[in-house]
């Protein structure tokens, strides 16, 4: 009778913890209250994502506190606050791998000789871009609209080509690898001697890009015997680099070579005109250059005349 009672008591207890994780009254036929229920939901998601929730005293990050010590890009370089500056160039890769072992030695030995060349600081930077057919497709559209001689079997054939394409680049986006390589440099403001704060500026940009166009030349001239051509990155291309760094999935359909040719990107804002307006302007700027090459004509007669009259006195 014992061992009955005991396992009775058991198997209440059993009953009543699980009751109470469950959050259930521990009487079956007692309805749960449910103010009380919703204000235990309410407070335990409040905690839950308070952990997750932004204080009303920070800030979220900012595309700027990124590039915090960056000052600004100019004359095709990276400049940073202390000044710093970074020259990128991107290597468009020989294929290796399909060359004989003679061929793959003699690149070796190339880049070899670049390496042991340098005495400075050297980076390599890979970025994993979505692959983007939007010119190629662009250009195949153009052809076949400009081309007279294409039956109407080619025209369909190319026009189902292209939404291939098209469909293809949306449904299943691919990735190509671009290289760089990256040199940096930093200049001591105390080494240049300056009457002035405009000139010190001018000397600090063109001692940086003397030293790192030198280092991009040396590059260029060794990696093109192993057959790795590379090509420095101008203003646009670094703003490019960075588009791409900060908006990898975003690029895909706002592309940056948009913006530039939409002047997004441009100093002043600028906005849509009718075409008569442009062809206005157009003819306006026209006029103003032709008015100034006729007044350069006529002093140039008037500076001859008085020539050949100064000439004829002293004859």
């Amino acid at each position: 009778m014992s061992d009955v009672l005991i396992m009775g008591a058991f198997g209440i207890a059993i009953y009543i913890f699980a009751r109470v994780m469950e959050k259930k009254p521990i009487l079956p036929w007692k309805e749960p209250n449910p103010d009380k229920l919703a204000k235990q939901n309410v407070k335990g998601k409040s905690k839950k994502q308070n952990k997750h929730l932004i204080q009303p005293d920070e800030e979220p990050k900012t595309f700027r506190e990124f590039l915090s010590e960056v000052k600004e890009i100019d004359n095709h370089m990276l400049r940073y606050k202390d000044n710093r500056f970074v020259l990128i160039a991107e290597v468009d890769p020989v294929n290796y791998f399909l060359l004989s072992d003679h061929e793959q030695n003699a690149i070796d030995a190339d880049f070899e000789n670049w390496l042991a060349q340098i005495d400075y600081h050297v980076q390599f930077y890979l970025q994993n871009r979505y692959i983007d057919l939007t010119e190629p497709i662009q250009e195949m559209q153009k052809n076949m609209e400009i081309a007279e001689d294409l039956s109407k079997n080619a025209l369909e054939y190319g026009q189902s080509m292209v939404n291939d394409l098209v469909r293809w680049q949306q449904e299943q986006p691919r990735f190509e690898t671009k290289r760089y390589i990256v040199w940096t440099h930093q200049v001591k403001a105390s080494d240049i001697t300056a009457e002035n704060t405009e000139e010190l500026e001018q000397k600090i940009v063109e001692k940086a890009f003397a030293e790192l166009f030198r280092r991009y030349n040396t590059a260029k001239q060794q990696l093109r015997k192993a057959r790795m051509k590379v090509d420095l990155l101008t203003s646009e291309g670094l703003g490019e680099l960075l588009y791409y760094t900060f908006n990898r999935r975003k690029a895909v359909k706002n592309r940056f070579r948009d913006m530039v040719d939409q002047e997004m990107t441009s100093l002043y804002v600028t906005a849509d005109q009718e075409d008569a307006f442009i062809e206005l302007v157009k003819e306006g700027i026209e006029n103003e250059a032709m008015g100034e090459d006729k007044k350069l004509q006529e002093a140039a007669a008037e500076e001859n005349k008085e020539n050949k009259n100064t000439e004829e006195r002293a004859s």
